[in-house]
């Protein structure tokens, strides 16, 4: 097994950590993995994607030209990289801020309004962990509970109330009741 994934939004939006606690959920099931992110000169609010290689075997690049899979949190991101992912791959889009559906009859689409149920849940900050908790269920690559350690992994100084609304936006993505397309 091995899966390609890329996250891309714009900074501010915790592209990369997002990255960074897939990256740990993997490494803590034992899996084979790499994480490489990168970001514009711009930084908040400018272009930002990473890539998270997961495998069974060891991982000859981190570099991805064709992603498996790809968490889309924001239109310009969509249309960067939609064209890029591989025929029968799977694309998740935060339709919060992506009002378009894909025109792509070849992949697997979900939609999950992650930014929506991260400020409903107290901060837009949590819309990487609606759409991690998303990731989770729609590919069953990870489990919940590995993600949730990771959180607390990434998160060690966080206040617990902050860090139990985290974990709650993850399980709220996870939930959701998604219609594929």
């Amino acid at each position: 097994m091995i899966n390609r994934i890329i996250i891309a939004g714009f900074g501010g939006q915790g592209i990369i950590i997002a990255g960074k606690i897939l990256a740990t959920a993997f490494m803590n099931e034992g899996k084979e993995v790499t994480f490489f992110p990168s970001y514009g000169a711009e930084m908040r609010g400018g272009t930002c994607n990473c890539s998270v290689v997961v495998s069974d075997n060891p991982i000859a690049s981190p570099i991805i030209h064709n992603p498996d899979t790809l968490l889309l949190f924001n239109k310009p991101s969509m249309d960067k990289f939609e064209r890029l992912c591989k025929k029968d791959g799977i694309i998740i889009f935060n339709s919060s801020l992506i009002k378009e559906k894909s025109k792509r009859s070849d992949i697997r689409s979900f939609y999950i309004n992650a930014s929506n149920i991260a400020e409903e849940s107290g901060t837009i900050k949590g819309t990487n962990m609606a759409m991690l908790g998303a990731f989770a269920k729609i590919t069953g690559l990870v489990k919940i509970d590995s993600l949730k350690e990771s959180i607390k992994e990434n998160f060690k100084s966080l206040k617990e109330e902050l860090l139990k609304i985290n974990i709650d936006i993850l399980l709220k993505g996870y939930e959701f009741n998604f219609n594929p397309s």
